[in-house]
């Protein structure tokens, strides 16, 4: 079975003839009534402007009351845009939060996504909690306790280390993704506030994949966590199966494709995010016609026991 439910399959298959994803259809390329938006026009878009605008959005599913693709299981989870729910962020000014991964589900760590407004100013993390930014749409300022300011813009990122002072404050709107733990501790290892983009990470090797990757986060010991930024072309999928004690929280930026979590197998997009437990099986493959990119957090440097 492609999902974990054959109707929900047939509807998808369905919606998938009227809807496009950059002049394609959203799981294949049959003709859309939306091919007036042009590969051309596609391309003057802003980087990951799907991620806030997805093609099946809230709004194409509002005549199909009780329809998500979002799945809750007990080693994965599937949050998709039409079931995210969005409220004042504790601690944030004028900022709205919608909490997709957290230790509820059985993770160690909390994904949200924060909509910060018209003169919205972030909170600190709880103590002893290590924070990472990913901006996706708009910009803010980062300050730190030193007064150095950062602008940050679409792809750029921060890395805040665990009790350190910081704010990040925007004058009209931005999206960023926002991943928080508890920091585990190495004996004379210490991290420090990172500030980078994408653009910026070389590409590294990939033994026996096709798949470009960038870490954003040093390999070193001091740091428990790395956010990896993977990209498939069309077609493009992963030859391992992989299986292990890693922990994933995945936020699909760019492209479209299917995703195997255990033994259901879904149709996933831009603006989708993923919860992976420990030794689920899982695996990918891009479809349609543009770059599949997506970011994923995975905890690393520490021993599991």
């Amino acid at each position: 079975m492609l999902t974990s439910s054959l109707p929900s399959l047939l509807l998808l298959l369905s919606l998938s003839s009227t809807l496009s994803d950059d002049g394609g259809g959203l799981f294949c390329s049959a003709p859309s009534v939306f091919e007036t938006e042009t590969a051309a026009s596609s391309s003057s878009k802003p980087l990951y402007w799907k991620v806030t605008n997805p093609t099946l959005s809230p709004s194409h599913l509002q005549d199909l009351p009780g329809f998500t693709r979002s799945v809750y299981k007990g080693d994965h989870a599937l949050m998709t845009p039409e079931s995210h729910v969005f409220s004042p962020l504790p601690g944030w000014t004028n900022t709205l939060g919608a909490y997709l991964i957290t230790p509820a589900m059985g993770s160690h760590f909390v994904m949200y996504l924060a909509k910060m407004q018209e003169n919205s100013k972030s909170g600190l993390p709880p103590n002893d909690v290590e924070r990472f930014l990913f901006v996706v749409q708009g910009s803010a300022t980062l300050t730190n306790a030193s007064g150095a300011h950062h602008q940050l813009m679409v792809d750029s990122y921060a890395y805040l280390a665990p009790n350190s002072k910081h704010s990040l404050e925007c004058d009209a709107s931005a999206t960023l993704v926002v991943f928080e733990r508890r920091y585990s501790p190495l004996e004379n290892h210490f991290t420090k506030q990172i500030v980078g983009s994408t653009d910026q990470q070389p590409l590294l090797e990939t033994p026996g994949e096709v798949f470009e990757l960038r870490k954003l986060l040093p390999p070193s010991l001091p740091y428990d966590f790395n956010i990896h930024i993977m990209d498939f072309q069309p077609g493009e999928f992963l030859n391992v199966k992989e299986v292990h004690y890693n922990q994933h929280g995945l936020l699909l930026l760019e492209g479209q494709g299917i995703y195997r979590l255990g033994d259901s197998w879904y149709p996933v997009q831009s603006g989708d995010a993923i919860w992976m437990a420990p030794f689920v099986p899982q695996w990918y493959a891009a479809l349609g016609k543009t770059r599949s990119r997506y970011l994923l957090y995975k905890d690393v440097n520490r021993n599991p026991l």
